[in-house]
């Protein structure tokens, strides 16, 4: 069989798992990135036990591999009482994950904040959260934005994992069909092309984005 008739025959199988996967990954990041800026937040925080939950969180979401992480909470809250459903388990997992590796990436933005930008805050009158929230937080998203968005592209890769929980995303349609067909090489084949496709343009566009911010930060 003509391997691209093949790969043809194969997509309608293979697009349900590829939404699955697109809204693992959305999801993932429209939870985790709000919540890294909170544990970022929560780290410059003066008051400890801000710092102390706000590292509690960051390092086991970054010391611990995401594949972990799922097996952890998909094998270990129903003996807590807590049943979760695999995809409901994916998401926290990932968003954890996610907003563990994003709050570094704030914490770096707020610090490369120029000095300066926070005393003309106060020289303006602007202080506390007032001028957290409308001189320096700005800035600090601004700076943060192309790691952000490098992050992204890894947390759709990531998103592959959902299938060791029987979330039925890009790999696990990948596997069905290799389990009908015996075709493996040729299956997971074109589920690399699809992964590769996709990560070529989130990175081109992430390059946009960065040149973009670059010239806008020059100009300021």
């Amino acid at each position: 069989m003509d391997l691209l008739t093949q790969w043809l025959g194969w997509m309608p199988n293979l697009a349900p798992g590829l939404v699955i996967s697109l809204q693992l990954t959305g999801l993932a990041l429209l939870i985790g990135f709000p919540f890294g800026l909170l544990l970022a937040v929560m780290a410059e925080a003066k008051f400890l036990p801000f710092q102390w939950i706000s590292f509690g969180f960051v390092e086991i979401g970054r010391g611990l591999p995401a594949l972990v992480l799922l097996y952890l909470l998909y094998f270990s809250l129903p003996d807590a009482g807590i049943t979760l459903t695999s995809l409901t388990t994916a998401i926290i997992a990932l968003s954890w994950n996610t907003g563990a590796y994003a709050s570094e990436y704030f914490r770096a933005g707020l610090a490369a904040v120029p000095l300066g930008q926070k005393e003309a805050a106060i020289t303006s009158g602007l202080t506390g959260w007032t001028g957290f929230r409308i001189v320096i937080l700005p800035q600090a998203l601004r700076i943060s934005t192309p790691p952000l968005a490098g992050l992204a592209v890894l947390v759709f890769q990531g998103s592959a994992l959902a299938f060791v929980i029987a979330v039925p995303e890009l790999m696990s349609k990948a596997f069905e069909i290799g389990s009908i067909t015996f075709e493996y090489l040729s299956v997971y084949t074109l589920t690399a092309v699809i992964y590769g496709s996709l990560t070529l343009v989130f990175l081109g566009l992430v390059r946009l984005l960065e040149l973009r911010l670059g010239r806008h930060l020059l100009r300021n």
